[in-house]
């Protein structure tokens, strides 16, 4: 960074969800490395403060999910909107990194606006996606403009997001190609299977919170993952699971897998087991990763483990299977069963950012002397999203309302109380309240809803 800016570097991330907090606390880590970042071994950073602030919602980390993300910060809290907002306003970061819903990052930076206007310096403002696009680009991608920095995580997606943003008539300049910043570990060893218990080497089954949506799919997903267990009693099948009942990620998960295999009963082999933890440390001990549409199938591809997007329910959008197509990858239980192996195709991994081959290292380069050449700026320009009140008249209200916010984005009456002005009583009062409706909501989403669902097909 810059004279301008005096070390350590100030660095501030907002996050939503679990894997929201993990993309934006380690993009922060890559962006402004600091000497002490294992992910930036050897790198010339000098200090850097980051701290880290999460979105009160119904996806806010719990302190197991952040345990299993793994990231140290200087600081970590719980905001609303407008306290992050006035935090932003009274602290003076270097760089803001919005790891939001697109709706979430829209809320921020007309907040930010609001705040800031007639300011002379400003932070920088980054944002991004957490993983693989494959659905709503367009409204997506509107709703993140307006940021300093719009990160893509492959050729791929920073060609379709200067389309989209060109397309609307606006700049496509903020678009920066990088790669997912959790990528990394040690490349696949064959060889390395042969001392553990299990010769036949470890199949992982990567599961999502909300794919498939339904109990037939997912009971059917989990009942071939365990005839695979059985068909090989020399392999360990594990199936990777994203949250304990109760926990919500990114997407809400109405149908827990945990819950699923209860109703197998005391019948599963010996090899098979459900597993928790941080997907890199499961891959430490992979051999195959098999999944619908994970990001975990990116990781997988990185480490050059052999990986299958399965083809079982169909390759379809609402799967986000068809984002795979030309990846070679494409594969069904019965030809895993079979003894098949996926082989990548290498043009497509490169365009995916995938970079098995090395380069990896040199991924952030661009988005890091970016976002350090910006940081270094006398003044940026105010912050101008493409929605406004002219351009989005019927829709940008709702999206700022929903976050406390009013069309010109000031906070709304009663929106603005700051935690530091709530009494300890009040407060207890408040989290308690709090907590019950999360449990309310919770319950509504994983007992009440499927029961509804299965009311209306009869």
């Amino acid at each position: 960074m810059s004279s301008r800016i005096k070390s350590p570097v100030r660095v501030a991330v907002l996050a939503d969800s679990d894997t929201r907090w993990k993309w934006g606390a380690l993009t922060a880590q890559r962006l402004v490395p600091d000497s002490s970042d294992s992910t930036e071994a050897g790198s010339a950073g000098s200090g850097r403060r980051l701290d880290g602030y999460l979105l009160r919602g119904r996806a806010t980390p719990t302190v197991r999910q952040l345990a299993e993300v793994g990231v140290r910060t200087d600081s970590l809290r719980e905001v609303t909107g407008i306290e992050f907002i006035r935090s932003m306003d009274r602290e003076r970061y270097d760089v803001i990194v919005l790891s939001l819903v697109g709706g979430g990052v829209q809320a921020m930076l007309h907040g930010l606006a609001h705040a800031w206007e007639g300011a002379t310096r400003r932070p920088v403002i980054v944002t991004g996606y957490v993983g693989v696009v494959y659905e709503k680009l367009a409204d997506g991608l509107l709703l993140r403009h307006g940021a300093d920095v719009v990160l893509a995580n492959s050729r791929h997606d920073a060609d379709r997001f200067r389309e989209v943003y060109t397309g609307v008539g606006t700049s496509g300049d903020s678009v920066t190609e990088c790669a997912l910043p959790f990528l990394g570990g040690a490349r696949y060893d064959e060889k390395a299977r042969q001392a553990r218990k299990y010769p036949g080497g470890t199949v992982v089954f990567a599961v999502q919170p909300s794919v498939p949506d339904n109990r037939a799919d997912r009971t059917y997903l989990l009942r071939r993952a365990v005839d695979h267990a059985r068909r090989h009693p020399d392999r360990e099948v594990v199936v990777k699971l994203r949250s304990k009942p109760g926990e919500h990620t990114t997407h809400i998960e109405e149908l827990p897998y945990q819950k699923l295999i209860a109703k197998f009963g005391d019948g599963l082999p010996p090899n098979f087991r459900l597993a928790y933890g941080n997907m890199g440390e499961v891959l430490d001990t992979t051999d195959l990763l098999v999944t619908i549409s994970s990001t975990a199938a990116l990781e997988s591809l990185h480490r050059s483990i052999p990986t299958a997007i399965l083809t079982d329910l169909g390759i379809r959008e609402p799967l986000g299977n068809h984002h795979f197509l030309g990846s070679g990858c494409l594969a069904s239980w019965d030809e895993l069963d079979a003894g098949y192996r996926p082989e990548p195709d290498p043009e497509w991994l490169a365009r995916q950012g995938v970079a098995a081959d090395g380069s990896y290292e040199t991924a952030f380069d661009t988005a890091r002397h970016k976002v350090s050449a910006l940081a270094a700026a006398v003044a940026l320009p105010a912050l101008a999203p493409y929605y406004t009140r002219a351009t989005a008249p019927g829709y940008l209200p709702r999206i700022l309302q929903r976050y406390g916010f009013e069309p010109d984005g000031s906070p709304r009456p009663g929106a603005a109380v700051d935690e530091a002005e709530v009494s300890g009583l009040r407060r207890a009062v408040r989290n308690t309240m709090r907590d019950a409706a999360r449990g309310a909501y919770r319950h509504g989403v994983q007992r009440v809803a499927p029961v509804i669902r299965r009311m209306g097909e009869l």
